[in-house]
């Protein structure tokens, strides 16, 4: 059994986003020299998430539309008379309640296992931010 790990950065430009990451983590593991094993997707984040779903531009607007929805930008949050990192983002960590830091895809013959109509997504909650992480480990043999 060996394990690697490697990060993506991410830049986004939206206060939600949905950004498919798919293709960025879909060589990970050939890269990595191993064929079959577990590739783990961790967002390094509390206010930013990965999530596996289908990939249809009405569907990501649908999505985008219920997370503002769910728990609006603009309400009533003790956490927002003062934020930590002067950021009003509690609906972020309140949307955070719903949503996966992590994902794990099986994979062999170095090919994720993603079904026919799954995608990997990142799910940005408290945009724009310049710089976010998505941390990939990979173990396997």
């Amino acid at each position: 059994m060996r394990f690697t790990t490697t990060t993506i950065t991410l830049e986004t430009r939206k206060p939600v986003e949905i950004i498919d990451i798919t293709e960025k983590i879909r060589e990970a593991p050939a890269a990595s020299g191993l064929t079959d094993g577990t590739l783990t997707i961790l967002s390094r984040h509390s206010t930013a998430f990965v999530n596996i779903n289908e990939k249809e531009d009405r569907l990501l607007e649908d999505m985008e539309t219920f997370l503002k929805r769910i728990v609006p930008r603009d309400g009533n949050y003790l956490h927002n008379i003062a934020p930590v990192d002067g950021r009003d983002n509690a609906h972020a960590h309140l949307l955070g309640l719903f949503m996966n830091a992590s994902e794990s895809i099986p994979f062999s013959d170095g090919r994720l296992l993603l079904g026919t109509w799954q995608s990997v997504f990142f799910v940005e909650l408290d945009g724009p931010r310049p710089r976010r992480e998505v941390l990939l480990h990979i173990m396997g043999m």
